[in-house]
């Protein structure tokens, strides 16, 4: 919340309270602030550092100004941050065991645990109004929080500290000197920052662990994760050369040698740094900061990273070039879905940002590398994929797209990553996506007050001044209020009710900017205990509609939806019989004339650990079904369905297309319930060509009309997204994403929309 925002309900606030003398807790944002930056705990203070070039000056000349200046560099002590086989998280790794045996190895610290330290830094331009257009801060992690943890934000990844970011005049730009000197700084910098650390690096402290227990602990330092640019920076490399192995341009691939300090320092030693620099790619001048701590080496501790060496790399650096006009077309037909951005131009938008290149990539994308662990098989799985890949990719060299080869480092770099990931478990833990963070205005000050406010909640909960329920305890308070002023009591009762709809016609208003923004918003992670997968209804029906079958039947259009819930009522009860309601007559079902409550659309909550989720992996989205989306077309989104195994179907599910949600209580026992539209499965398996299975709408034979039927909440697993078979012709320019359900005859059934769908269709679980 801004400081105006702020200021503006404290003003409501008084005014509420005005009548009774009395005044609010908070008088403006300024009182908040105080507020909070007196809890005693989470604070960590900010300390300042002051570096300056300590090389030769002319001093007879007029040196340049970069010679003479101090640079200041912000940041926290480290130390005061706190605290068959399956590659996933980051301590199984191969690494991490190799670290803890030569800790073991040694009389002085056997019997201590390990704590990598994972660094990680992403200069970043901020808009050009603040006066200082970048900013450049450093990241601190540990490698003993799971990875489920780092991704989810929850505290695990720390700001503690900003480098410095040199200037000089565009005379000395690129002066040799004025470079070296560039990047000579970064590494001090991390020395320095890291400084206080190194004694225990090789000595242990006693720490107290979050399960209470004191330990003895080892540092060392970890994986970094940076961006190619300052990958290159970081391992002393020339732009152009992979860091991790000595692979010639152009063609990187060709026997390259692994990089490491040894042999660095083995080049430096024997040969001129101008033939380094061409012969090698190596940046002689340079001291890497590891050099000043044990069982460090920075060309073996720099990390895969998803999004840049995978998202922007592979795709964006040459496949996006690819795309045609008719493929373009296609992706604007695309049925919607949440979490979908939408493309009505194609790709032909006029500035490419990376939430367009992750939303593009949907359609694209293989999932294989985003896996939440990785066993040996699907090793060779990722081995297969960069194989094929390697060979198919020839294709844009002989039609012109890279006429030049493919000499592109993030490219390259997916050949270390079956290393990587024995080294370092799965990459969505170094992902530098756990790194993105606002722009530098008020960052320090906000990061630091939501520390204090998080651990004041921990503090809160741990001494048990959190227990109970809230409401209950209000409830409560109004029994007793009640005996003493039955007025007092029904005013906070009724002032209780209007906060309750005010909260709903919040929920409803944020679903409408949902609609407004074209379903591109992620749906939200859940913190949630992990579960099976569960569907749950709307909070309000639909009060337009009428609550009587009949009639509510012609208002939907749906003529045989009392029959459809007789049938599945006799299926819901008559659990002995051997036959199914579409095997008996009508007149066998229930008679049924309760009331029957609709609703446009449900959320379904599943286990989705490699997408963005909860702590324990839960994931969210919406399922929609409503005859207007804001406004615009109708949408009646697709599902996965849970079926009896023997059934046909894929892996245990089936594919439908949800027409109506409803409810209805029958004999005490309430129903929530989908009508969809069954699809079928063609063929025993998916597509050879293109690796997805196919489907395609089911009718009854009797009058070639939609197989309809109604089914329980409980058997929807989740969202399903639909891509057309298209045909040779051209998708015609007049047709609308909505309308793409009905305009084809078979359907794709898009494993790639999400990681969730990648597992249970690529079957990579």
């Amino acid at each position: 919340m801004s400081a105006g925002d702020v200021d503006f309900l404290s003003l409501l606030w008084a005014a509420t309270l005005a009548k009774h003398n009395g005044s609010p807790p908070l008088q403006g944002h300024k009182s908040l602030y105080d507020m909070i930056d007196s809890i005693p705990l989470g604070d960590v203070p900010w300390e300042p550092l002051s570096l300056n070039y300590t090389g030769d000056i002319d001093s007879d000349g007029s040196p340049p100004a970069w010679q003479l200046a101090d640079y200041d560099v912000w940041y926290r002590d480290p130390r005061a941050e706190g605290g068959g086989l399956r590659r996933k998280d980051f301590m199984p790794g191969d690494w991490a065991w190799s670290q803890a045996t030569q800790i073991a190895a040694d009389s002085e610290t056997h019997g201590s645990i390990f704590v990598p330290i994972i660094l990680g830094s992403d200069k970043t331009t901020v808009s050009v109004g603040t006066g200082q257009n970048e900013y450049y801060p450093l990241y601190l992690s540990i490698g003993n929080i799971h990875n489920n943890v780092r991704r989810a934000h929850r505290n695990s990844v720390v700001v503690i500290g900003f480098f410095a970011i040199p200037k000089t005049d565009k005379k000395y730009a690129n002066d040799s000197e004025f470079r070296t000197f560039r990047r000579q700084l970064v590494h001090t910098t991390l020395s320095k920052i890291l400084a206080k650390l190194e004694p225990n690096f090789t000595q242990w402290e006693v720490v107290r662990c979050p399960d209470g227990h004191f330990r003895r602990a080892i540092y060392g330092i970890g994986p970094y994760i940076a961006d190619y640019p300052e990958q290159a920076l970081l391992g002393c490399i020339v732009q152009g050369w992979c860091p991790k192995c000595t692979g010639r341009l152009p063609n990187f691939d060709e026997n390259p040698l692994r990089r490491c300090q040894e042999y660095t320092e083995y080049l430096i030693a024997h040969m001129p740094s101008g033939d380094l620099w061409n012969g090698y790619g190596t940046v002689a001048k340079i001291v890497p900061f590891t050099d000043d701590f044990p069982r460090a080496d920075i060309n073996r501790l720099l990390s895969p990273d998803i999004l840049h060496q995978l998202i922007k790399g592979t795709f964006k650096d040459h496949l996006v070039t690819w795309i045609m006009a008719d493929i373009d077309r296609r992706i604007a037909v695309a049925p919607p879905f949440t979490g979908l951005r939408r493309f009505p131009e194609g790709r032909g938008f006029k500035q490419w940002t990376g939430n367009d290149s992750k939303a593009l990539m949907k359609v694209y994308f293989c999932y294989i590398a985003r896996c939440s662990f990785f066993t040996n098989t699907t090793l060779s799985d990722l081995d297969d994929a960069l194989k094929r890949f390697h060979k198919y990719r020839t294709i844009f060299q002989t039609t012109g797209v890279r006429p030049d080869g493919f000499a592109l480092p993030r490219q390259h770099s997916l050949s270390h990553w079956r290393y990587l990931i024995e080294q370092y478990g799965a990459p969505n833990g170094l992902d530098s996506s756990i790194t993105e963070y606002n722009a530098l205005g008020q960052m320090l000050q906000t990061n630091q007050r939501m520390d204090k406010l998080a651990t004041l909640c921990v503090d809160l909960k741990h001494r048990g001044l959190l227990d109970g329920n809230l409401m209950v305890d209000v409830y409560l308070a109004l029994d007793n209020l009640e005996i003493l002023n039955p007025w007092a009591a029904c005013a906070v009762r009724n002032s209780m009710r209007a906060s309750e709809h005010d909260g709903t016609q919040q929920e409803d208003n944020q679903g409408k900017e949902e609609a407004q923004d074209k379903d591109s918003s992620e749906e939200p992670e859940v913190d949630e205990p992990r579960g099976a997968s569960k569907a749950r209804l709307a909070r309000t029906h639909q009060r337009t509609l009428s609550r009587d079958v009949r009639m509510l039947a012609l208002q939907v259009r749906q003529p045989c939806l009392l029959e459809l819930i007789r049938r599945f009522l006799y299926d819901q009860t008559s659990k002995n019989t051997m036959q199914t309601s579409s095997e008996v007559d009508i007149d066998v079902c229930p008679k049924f004339r309760e009331k029957v409550y609709t609703y446009y659309s449900a959320a379904a909550t599943y286990f989705a650990p490699s997408d963005p989720s909860g702590i324990q992996g839960m994931r969210r989205e919406h399922i929609r079904a409503t005859p207007s989306w804001f406004g615009g077309g109708y949408r009646f989104d697709c599902v996965f369905v849970s079926l009896d195994p023997s059934d046909k179907s894929i892996h245990g599910r089936g594919v439908a297309r949800v027409k109506l949600f409803i409810s209805f209580k029958y004999r005490r026992t309430v129903y929530p319930c989908a009508v969809v539209h069954w699809y079928q499965v063609i063929g025993n398996g998916p597509d050879k060509q293109t690796g997805m299975w196919l489907v395609q709408p089911e009718y009854l034979a009797s009058d070639g009309s939609l197989y309809l039927a109604i089914i329980h909440l409980d058997t929807i697993e989740r969202a399903a997204h639909l891509m057309p078979r298209f045909p040779m012709e051209e998708v015609p320019i007049d047709l609308e994403p909505y309308q793409s359900l009905e305009k084809f005859d078979s359907f794709y059934l898009n494993h790639y929309i999400n990681h969730h769908a990648f597992d249970i269709l690529f079957a990579c679980t």
